[in-house]
């Protein structure tokens, strides 16, 4: 895979970095929602998506909370080969908005729903804490590691751009 398009013909707008940060985000979200969903709803079965009722409703939240994973999934899969049939599709960009909203799916998870809503914990376990930083250090580190993907790419294309008569 390249880093950048390599297209002759390709022009870098504005429209273009945007739907390539918007696809990546949203897969981010979706893939990172499933993979929490799939490993610690299932697998594990540390939590549910709303834990303050019944086991019945907790996997109704559960398949709600999946359905929601797979539409964002779905949705940046399509913005993705719009941009590739385009050649629009900016690789480094596309994969550091990935990490962004894998990131951010997982800071919001770590923060909002389980220390501000409450509606789950990642572990029902005495000492909770190790699992909270590491949940929510990993979530920054993916988010650090995004935005400096998709800054280098729209540094390296408005260089591009000044360099072109």
């Amino acid at each position: 895979m390249a880093s950048e398009n390599k297209n002759p013909n390709y022009s870098a707008n504005s429209v273009y970095l945007t739907r390539n940060l918007w696809s990546g985000i949203l897969f981010g979200l979706g893939i990172a929602a499933f993979i929490d969903e799939t490993v610690f709803h299932q697998i594990l079965r540390w939590h549910h998506f709303y834990d303050k009722s019944t086991t019945d409703i907790g996997l109704i939240s559960d398949g709600l909370f999946h359905a929601f994973s797979w539409f964002a999934t779905i949705g940046g899969l399509f913005m993705f080969a719009d941009l590739r049939r385009r050649f629009a599709l900016l690789y480094m960009r596309w994969w550091g908005s990935v990490l962004i909203g894998a990131g951010t799916f997982q800071l919001y998870d770590g923060t909002i729903q389980h220390k501000f809503m409450r509606i789950h914990q990642i572990r029902y376990v005495e000492n909770v804490l190790v699992y909270d930083l590491v949940w929510n250090l990993l979530a920054v580190l993916m988010i650090a590691v995004g935005f400096i993907h998709a800054i280098r790419t729209r540094r390296k294309i408005q260089i591009t751009r000044k360099g072109r008569p």
